[in-house]
């Protein structure tokens, strides 16, 4: 019996057919024969791969579905890079997932990058059918394209290799993951960038330099990713699951998250998609064409985007077709429509669970929301320089103008607020000056959350005007301030800047414009009561609540150690990432839980994932709550196994030095600082409490608590 029937998805564009597919076909049978795909043996001595297998696959017909208009040898070069790319995905499953060798896997893998070597560049003799057709498909390919596309393409074909070690992992030890680590590593694992990328040179549209890191494009890559990743493990959970025995599996995942049976988590699961489609939509017409106006992009830049954009949109349609027709996945007896000349448009339907478009917010129920079960094993220490930050954050907040009525600052409401406690115990250890300027940022990146909410929401053309404002104050030649906004991060700049390095400052910048580029995209949501795509959202949140920027900021206490190029290095390895992304996580989604009241009925907000919960499933802002609540234990229980588990074999594999081990080790006790100070300041800030937005109260002590946070455990099923 199949364990599931495959939902209707959302299609909108018809896929079309590339006429050289019967060449490309023949040629790259034989190109993998050649190399000796074919025939090789498993484990078991039986061929992982033969002729017939590899037929009956179809990856020829894959790529003249997802690129439709390239010509015959482009074509014939693309399927051959598709049947390496499922050969190394079935031999390394033959070699490592099913026995479990990771010290092999991990040094079969760094040879593996040595092929892809810059041009005139020596590199190693292939031993083996993996190496040798990487070999062939990269000396082919990067002759016509750009460094930075070699560089991206580099990157994405390390991380489908390299993060395989997370499936290897979570194999060994039975465990299925979380969602949002999911959605995450099965991009760096599951190879979308990397498909992405190859859409430039079927289109030869390679995306500008300047353009590829900028929010439009990163998240086209990343929403068309995450699609094809969730079609794909519809299509594959059969196999992969029930056959295989993996569990890197979105349907798998949500079952277990969130107790559901099948059905009903390959039918989120398809919600899911069709949400992440809908956001390459918007981001595609909405927020691409703002982006060439702001970088006065050229013409031909335009065209290239745009190319390099349907020809992701090509893939989505094409990637579909196949899935229908592959014997590789879960498809007998799929209704697949209509079919003939002209019936194409007869099957495009819409999902029929999601059309976010047609969202209406659900209703804010009035009243406190209780928040119970988040859990916290780490004891929370205090700054013994808090009532210095306290003193000088009142001063400073009213010398640049931030004591404003338009968005109800007063030196009451800033007292109530507290900000340096929080500073105070997230950064136990820092000495006056660096907690009194860390607590001046965290000051004024809430006044300009607060004046985003109350102030340009109502006027959100100059909001914008305002907002893109703010990185001139960043310059030496920057204009004088005009608002409380400007005269505020004027002089953090320059009290900042002053005491950091080149390194130091090129960072910070770059994560200040991140965030302003980030309150500029919530405010474009707000004033179109735009619900934001679940998964984006928290993207973004890690953003907006001030990660990079902090980031940054504690990259000045050690600034000898993160300018070593080995720390830089690791910067996007998946354990770093993994670390970073789960403790911000955990740190917003407390947030978002005890703010709930204050954003949600008071401040008429769309941005808190307990209300994206309610309306994406339709519940209670009760059940809402125990999910997200949920979510942020396992984003905290996933921050320690990387530490328990994974991080001890990452230093020893990376042959870190002691320093740069011992800077990793600080990185975490920061992120645990962090984590612990965060949830104690919101169980007792007067920020996010019913009467916050009118009334003053009196501040309670701030005491070093006498041990760590008691665990709350519940049954799930209880509290959902």
């Amino acid at each position: 019996m199949k364990p599931f029937t495959l939902p209707d998805f959302y299609s909108p564009h018809p896929a079309r057919l590339n006429p050289h597919h019967d060449y490309a076909r023949v040629h790259a049978a034989a190109w993998a024969e050649r190399l000796g795909m074919l025939g090789e043996p498993g484990v078991d001595g039986k061929p992982i791969w033969d002729a017939e297998k590899l037929e009956r696959m179809g990856y020829a017909l894959l790529c003249a579905y997802t690129h439709p208009d390239c010509d015959a040898e482009t074509l014939t070069l693309l399927t051959e890079w598709y049947i390496w790319v499922f050969y190394f995905d079935d031999w390394f499953l033959d070699a490592y997932k099913r026995t479990g060798n990771r010290a092999e896997a991990t040094r079969y893998l760094a040879r593996l990058e040595e092929f892809m070597a810059e041009p005139g560049c020596p590199a190693p003799e292939p031993e083996n059918a993996s190496e040798a057709g990487l070999a062939d498909c990269w000396a082919r390919t990067v002759p016509v394209m750009s460094e930075d596309w070699r560089r991206r393409m580099r990157r994405s074909t390390h991380n489908l290799m390299v993060e395989s070690l997370w499936e290897l992992d979570n194999i060994a030890r039975d465990r299925v993951a979380n969602p949002v680590e999911y959605i995450e590593m099965r991009r760096r694992v599951g190879g979308a960038p990397w498909s992405a990328a190859l859409v430039e040179f079927a289109c030869g549209a390679e995306v500008p330099g300047r353009f590829a890191e900028e929010r439009p494009l990163r998240v086209l890559c990343e929403t068309f990713s995450d699609a094809v990743h969730l079609r794909n493990d519809l299509f594959s959970y059969e196999r992969e699951v029930r056959v295989e025995g993996e569990n890197a599996n979105m349907v798998l995942v949500l079952e277990r998250f969130l107790g559901l049976p099948t059905q009903a988590a390959a039918e989120l699961t398809n919600d899911v998609l069709t949400s992440r489609l809908k956001q390459f939509e918007h981001t595609a017409l909405a927020e691409v064409p703002p982006l060439f106006t702001e970088r006065a992009a050229t013409p031909e830049e335009q065209l290239a985007v745009t190319r390099y954009t349907l020809g992701l949109q090509d893939w989505q349609s094409g990637g579909h077709e196949w899935h229908l027709r592959s014997s590789r996945y879960m498809n007998s007896g799929v209704d697949r429509g209509p079919t003939g000349l002209g019936t194409a448009g007869a099957r495009l339907r819409p999902g029929l669970r999601v059309q976010l478009n047609q969202h209406v917010p659900p209703p804010r129920v009035a009243g406190p929301l209780p928040v119970n079960g988040l859990e916290m094993p780490y004891v929370v220490g205090v700054n013994p320089h808090v009532e210095l930050a306290r003193a000088d954050v009142a001063e400073w907040a009213a010398s640049v103008g931030l004591l404003d009525p338009r968005v109800g600052w007063t030196a009451e409401s800033l007292a109530d607020a507290d900000f340096p406690a929080l500073l105070a115990m997230a950064d136990p250890e820092a000495d006056a000056e660096t907690l009194k300027l860390r607590s001046r940022w965290c000051t004024w990146g809430s006044y300009a959350d607060d004046l985003g909410t109350r102030v340009f929401r109502a006027d959100p053309v100059s909001g914008r005007d305002q907002l893109r404002r703010l990185p001139l104050q960043l310059s030496e030649s920057a204009p004088a301030p005009s608002s409380p906004l400007e005269f505020g991060l004027a002089a953090l700049w320059r009290d900042t800047s002053a005491v950091c390095d080149d390194s130091g400052r090129n960072r910070l910048r770059a994560a200040l414009i991140e965030l302003v580029d980030g309150w500029i995209t919530v405010l474009e949501n707000e004033t179109r009561n735009r619900l934001p795509d679940p998964v984006d959202y928290l993207e973004l949140r890690r953003i907006t609540s001030g990660g990079p920027l902090f980031g940054a900021l504690d990259a000045l206490h050690s600034p000898g150690v993160v300018s070593d190029p080995a720390v830089a290095d690791l910067a996007d390895s998946g354990i770093v990432r993994q670390l970073q992304h789960s403790a911000q996580d955990y740190t917003g989604l407390v947030n978002d839980l005890y703010s709930y009241q204050r954003e949600i009925e008071y401040d008429h907000e769309l941005h808190n994932l307990v209300y994206l919960t309610q309306s994406f499933l339709g519940c209670s802002r009760e059940r809402a709550s125990a999910i997200v609540v949920d979510l942020a234990n396992e984003r905290l229980r996933q921050f320690e196994l990387v530490v328990r588990d994974q991080l001890p074999g990452f230093m020893a594999d990376h042959q870190l030095s002691e320093e740069v081990r011992a800077a990793l080790l600080t990185h975490v006790d920061r992120l645990r600082d962090h984590m612990a100070g965060n949830l104690h300041w919101h169980i007792r800030t007067g920020r996010y409490s019913e009467a916050a937005p009118r009334v003053s109260r009196t501040r309670p002590a701030l005491g070093r608590p006498p041990g760590p946070f008691v665990s709350v455990h519940a049954a799930p099923a209880a509290r959902r």
